[in-house]
């Protein structure tokens, strides 16, 4: 996992994955190839996290600055509970 955009495209080049995320329910940013889905299981049930995905090719700041206007214009979005959906 990393701890920012910059480093998770780093990573995203290391291990040839084509997305970068910044999961919201572990405060963790990581990578992934399409299709992948960050998540766990909780009692063999698949919990998606919920994760602002951009493409590995992205420059960092503009992955974050991007990031920021979403989570403007989509206030809740962030506050939500994965359990409660509130």
């Amino acid at each position: 996992m990393a701890e920012n955009w910059e480093k998770a495209q780093q990573e995203c080049t290391a291990l040839g994955h084509e997305l970068m995320y910044h999961d919201f329910d572990t405060d963790t940013f990581g990578t992934c190839k399409k299709g992948g889905e960050p998540g766990h299981f909780v009692q063999g049930r698949f919990v998606e996290h919920r994760c602002i995905c951009m493409p590995a090719t992205m420059d960092p700041q503009v992955a974050a600055e991007k990031e920021k206007a979403f989570l403007t214009e989509n206030k809740d979005w962030a506050s939500q509970s994965e359990k409660t959906g509130q």
